[in-house]
Protein backbone atom coordinates (compact mmCIF):
# COMPACT_ATOMS: atom_id res chain seq x y z
CA UNK A 1 0.00 0.00 0.00
CA UNK A 2 2.83 2.40 0.86
CA UNK A 3 4.48 1.81 -2.55
CA UNK A 4 1.18 2.54 -4.29
CA UNK A 5 0.90 5.88 -2.46
CA UNK A 6 4.47 6.79 -3.42
CA UNK A 7 3.77 5.97 -7.08
CA UNK A 8 0.61 8.09 -7.03
CA UNK A 9 2.51 11.00 -5.44
CA UNK A 10 5.30 10.77 -8.01
CA UNK A 11 2.77 10.63 -10.85
CA UNK A 12 1.00 13.72 -9.48
CA UNK A 13 4.28 15.64 -9.25
CA UNK A 14 5.23 14.68 -12.80
CA UNK A 15 1.81 15.77 -14.07
CA UNK A 16 2.17 19.13 -12.32
CA UNK A 17 5.61 19.55 -13.88
CA UNK A 18 4.25 18.86 -17.36
CA UNK A 19 1.40 21.34 -16.81
CA UNK A 20 3.84 24.02 -15.61
CA UNK A 21 6.11 23.34 -18.58
CA UNK A 22 3.20 23.81 -20.96
CA UNK A 23 2.33 27.11 -19.28
CA UNK A 24 5.91 28.33 -19.61
CA UNK A 25 5.69 27.78 -23.38
CA UNK A 26 2.83 30.25 -23.89
CA UNK A 27 3.15 32.13 -27.19
CA UNK A 28 2.74 35.93 -27.26
CA UNK A 29 1.93 38.07 -30.30
CA UNK A 30 4.28 40.84 -31.30
CA UNK A 31 5.74 42.92 -34.12
CA UNK A 32 9.47 42.94 -34.84
CA UNK A 33 10.86 46.50 -34.72
CA UNK A 34 14.57 45.73 -35.14
CA UNK A 35 16.85 42.73 -35.62
CA UNK A 36 20.47 42.96 -34.40
CA UNK A 37 22.05 39.76 -35.72
CA UNK A 38 25.56 40.70 -34.53
CA UNK A 39 24.40 40.97 -30.91
CA UNK A 40 21.79 38.15 -31.14
CA UNK A 41 19.07 40.59 -30.08
CA UNK A 42 15.66 41.57 -31.37
CA UNK A 43 13.37 44.49 -30.47
CA UNK A 44 9.71 43.45 -30.29
CA UNK A 45 6.52 45.43 -29.60
CA UNK A 46 4.58 42.75 -27.73
CA UNK A 47 1.28 42.04 -26.02
CA UNK A 48 1.19 41.15 -22.31
CA UNK A 49 3.77 38.49 -21.46
CA UNK A 50 1.55 36.56 -19.05
CA UNK A 51 4.17 33.93 -18.21
CA UNK A 52 6.55 36.71 -17.09
CA UNK A 53 3.83 38.92 -15.55
CA UNK A 54 4.83 41.80 -17.86
CA UNK A 55 2.52 44.35 -19.52
CA UNK A 56 2.52 45.11 -23.25
CA UNK A 57 5.48 47.24 -24.34
CA UNK A 58 8.38 47.48 -26.78
CA UNK A 59 11.63 45.96 -25.56
CA UNK A 60 14.87 44.25 -26.55
CA UNK A 61 15.23 40.49 -26.06
CA UNK A 62 18.23 38.23 -26.40
CA UNK A 63 17.77 35.35 -28.83
CA UNK A 64 18.83 31.92 -27.62
CA UNK A 65 19.26 30.35 -31.07
CA UNK A 66 20.71 32.67 -33.77
CA UNK A 67 18.76 30.66 -36.39
CA UNK A 68 15.58 32.21 -34.96
CA UNK A 69 16.76 35.64 -36.15
CA UNK A 70 16.56 34.43 -39.75
CA UNK A 71 12.81 33.97 -39.26
CA UNK A 72 12.32 37.54 -37.96
CA UNK A 73 12.19 40.56 -40.26
CA UNK A 74 11.56 44.18 -39.30
CA UNK A 75 7.83 44.90 -39.44
CA UNK A 76 6.80 41.23 -39.40
CA UNK A 77 4.11 39.93 -37.07
CA UNK A 78 5.27 36.97 -34.98
CA UNK A 79 4.23 34.75 -32.11
CA UNK A 80 7.04 34.01 -29.70
CA UNK A 81 7.96 32.52 -26.34
CA UNK A 82 10.09 34.59 -23.97
CA UNK A 83 11.68 33.20 -20.84
CA UNK A 84 14.27 34.28 -18.31
CA UNK A 85 17.51 32.52 -19.22
CA UNK A 86 20.37 33.24 -16.81
CA UNK A 87 18.45 36.32 -15.66
CA UNK A 88 18.07 37.75 -19.19
CA UNK A 89 14.78 37.99 -21.09
CA UNK A 90 15.27 35.67 -24.03
CA UNK A 91 13.22 34.60 -27.05
CA UNK A 92 13.34 30.81 -27.09
CA UNK A 93 10.75 29.99 -29.80
CA UNK A 94 9.14 31.73 -32.79
CA UNK A 95 6.28 30.72 -35.05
Amino acid sequence: MKNAMIKISVAALLSAGVAFGAFAQEFTKGVVNKVDAKANKVTIKHEDLKSLDMPAMTMVFRVEDPALLERMKEGSKIEFVAERVNGKLTVTEVK
